[in-house]
């Protein structure tokens, strides 16, 4: 399977990096899911259905949440009625929608779930661990047609994250983070074989604070005076951040977990001539 998991989209900016990029990358790279997390998709906060027509319309094939999956109050009736919007598994069973979706490939199917975390993160929900630990026993991966599962872990902690990444580790086909809007520097296939990043970042302007322009935030770090509304979004042009999932055929594992950044503001550093070489060489030492 080959999967792009795209990282919180932010306003504006975010959703016209989905709208300009995915379907070249869909068809370019073959994908056979693309996955974003849309919890700030509508000005910083939530999600709506416009927006999700918008996505699908891109080739985005699931919506994943978080924190802020109820700021638009549509989601309470349309996530009832659109089961590709996948809130956090670990809510209580009554609150609307699943936390989870199978999204049917003609390779067979990639289970999708969204879960959030405890640490230093509100609304306080369940213990994740236990909770997709427990859900996975139905759902084993290369059984009941299941070949990928991929864990977006909306989350504040990297130490959350990393601990859910090695307890699911030969489990899943990966473990992302999502949540903090800056990408981690930590791709990698875990020892038994599970595909893991801390954090995807985000989709939107990468000059501002997490997506917000840097005009709002004047109050919060050099005023300290009560945020009385909420932040304006950024509205420069965007940048897409994810990751690309590759994943063995038989087993359901990651081959390949490699991050993307495409477009807008660049976050890769620049290698002075030479360097590259130095490191490359580094890497040969025994």
């Amino acid at each position: 399977m080959r999967v792009l998991f795209c990282g919180d989209i932010v306003a504006r900016s975010g959703r016209e990096v989905i709208k300009k990029y995915i379907p070249f990358l869909k068809r370019k790279w073959k994908l056979d899911c693309v996955i974003v997390n849309g919890e700030n998709a509508q000005h910083g906060y939530g999600l709506s259905k416009g927006s999700c027509e918008l996505f699908y319309q891109s080739g985005v094939d699931v919506i994943t949440m978080g924190n802020h999956v109820w700021d638009q109050k549509e989601m309470l009736s349309y996530i009832e009625t659109d089961r590709r919007v996948v809130r956090p598994i670990n809510f209580f069973d009554t609150v609307p929608g699943k936390g989870f979706f199978i999204y049917q490939t003609p390779k067979g199917g990639i289970l999708v779930i969204n879960a959030m975390g405890q640490a230093f993160i509100k609304p306080l929900l369940d213990n994740p661990f236990i909770i997709i630990s427990n859900f996975l026993k139905q759902y084993l991966l290369g059984n009941n047609n299941i070949k990928a599962i991929i864990i977006d872990f909306h989350a504040e902690a990297t130490s959350e994250k990393i601990g859910l990444g090695f307890y699911l580790d030969g489990r899943v086909s990966m473990v992302v983070g999502t949540h903090t809007h800056v990408p981690t520097a930590d791709a990698r296939i875990l020892p038994k074989g599970t595909g893991f990043l801390s954090d995807a970042g985000m989709c939107g302007d990468y000059n501002s604070i997490i997506g917000d322009s840097l005009q709002s935030m004047s109050s919060r770090f050099l005023e300290r005076t009560p945020m009385l509304r909420r932040p304006d979004p950024a509205i420069g042009e965007g940048t897409l951040c994810g990751v690309y999932l590759e994943t063995n055929d038989n087993t359901g594992l990651a081959n390949i977990v490699e991050p993307v950044c495409i477009g807008g503001t660049s976050l890769k550093t620049q290698i002075p001539e030479g360097f590259q070489k130095d490191l490359e060489e580094i890497r040969t030492l025994k």
